[in-house]
């Protein structure tokens, strides 16, 4: 089956890592159709708009999208984040963020999931200014909720996870968070694994301090925000994490990290991120389409990336001196090898 997918380059290092991806991609045999959409700050620049309708349509022709990361300007008067669009568009309930500790001797092996919903909370962006005061109206919806707390529980059914924990803080935010706690322990009920919960601020302390109790992780979005990137820097870097943005009919993958403007244009930028999101998507288009031969590349890459990690070789955040090219070549090289044993 042949697939066509939206190709959203990003700012700043994002054209590096997605090329960097879509090599790899090739390399192990996954020919697609790429569309290339325009977004970002420099349409932005030339058309005063970071993301047009017309890309809308032909991003939802498509049947995923693989992304780098876009700039959002701070403060107000400034453009709508394109990833909150797109999420709201799309329905893109789930955020999946997988986080395994291959290189940071800090801390022993872990391996958890951050499942962070994705479309509503403090991201619907719901703000108003009255001169001396601003105000955010925080939304989370029981059907919300009972979406992304499923999802994490059936994700966790079909591959082995033990233990699926809900953060929060209801003992402050007692209507919000509140609903999001007991409607997560209402839909635990249906499942046959072990369901518990911790105060946000506690996770993050635990996280830091011992991460390796944790298995998946369901959270609202602000906080799934947030402790993606403590997690990041428990495994060693952001780049290093990839990530899904995941509805009933449609996904994005793309990196965990930022446009990183001060490498940009310099060819360093670590593109596993990138390619670790490309096997996330080799992996919801087979789900979704029964192919397992995409199942397959997805193992193949994810494998690749981290024998290449036990080298020890890295990009310069990492400490060590490859290029992205040279990254991305080694880890094309590994996959020719893991091939061999599928």
């Amino acid at each position: 089956m042949g697939y066509k997918i939206a190709l959203i380059r990003g700012d700043g290092v994002g054209p590096e890592v997605v090329s960097s991806a879509v090599q790899v991609l090739s390399e192990i045999g996954f020919y697609a159709d790429y569309v290339e959409i325009r977004a970002g700050l420099s349409l932005f620049k030339e058309m005063g708009k970071p993301l047009e309708e017309v890309e809308l349509s032909k991003i939802k022709e498509c049947d995923a999208a693989l992304k780098g990361p876009i700039a959002t300007l701070l403060g107000p008067g400034t453009y709508t984040s394109v990833n909150v669009l797109l999420r709201k568009y799309f329905n893109l309930y789930v955020n999946f963020r997988p986080f395994e500790n291959l290189v940071n001797e800090k801390y022993p092996y872990f391996n958890f999931i951050i499942f962070r919903e994705n479309t509503e909370e403090l991201y619907t962006g719901a703000e108003w200014n009255f001169g001396e005061a601003s105000v955010a109206l925080r939304v989370i919806t029981k059907k919300a909720t009972q979406k992304i707390v499923s999802y994490s529980f059936n994700y966790a059914l079909k591959n082995d996870r033990k233990r699926v924990t809900v953060v929060h803080k209801a003992n402050i935010l007692k209507e919000t968070d509140g609903l999001f706690r007991d409607t997560f322990f209402e839909e635990s009920k249906k499942y046959p694994l072990q369901a518990d919960e911790i105060i946000v601020d506690s996770a993050a302390y635990q996280l830091v301090k011992n991460p390796e109790q944790f298995d998946v992780l369901v959270t609202p979005n602000l906080y799934g925000d947030i402790l993606s990137d403590l997690a990041a820097g428990l495994v060693g870097s952001l780049g290093l994490c990839g990530s899904a943005n995941i509805g009933d009919k449609y996904a994005i993958f793309e990196p965990v990290h930022g446009v990183a403007w001060d490498i940009a244009g310099k060819g360093i930028a670590n593109p596993i991120g990138a390619i670790l999101s490309s096997s996330y998507l080799l992996d919801w288009l087979s789900e979704k389409h029964n192919d397992k031969r995409l199942a397959k590349y997805s193992k193949v890459i994810s494998l690749a990336v981290k024998n290449v990690l036990k080298l020890k070789k890295f990009t310069k955040e990492l400490g060590g001196n490859l290029t992205t090219e040279d990254l991305t070549k080694l880890i094309i090289t590994e996959t020719k090898k893991v091939e061999a044993i599928f």
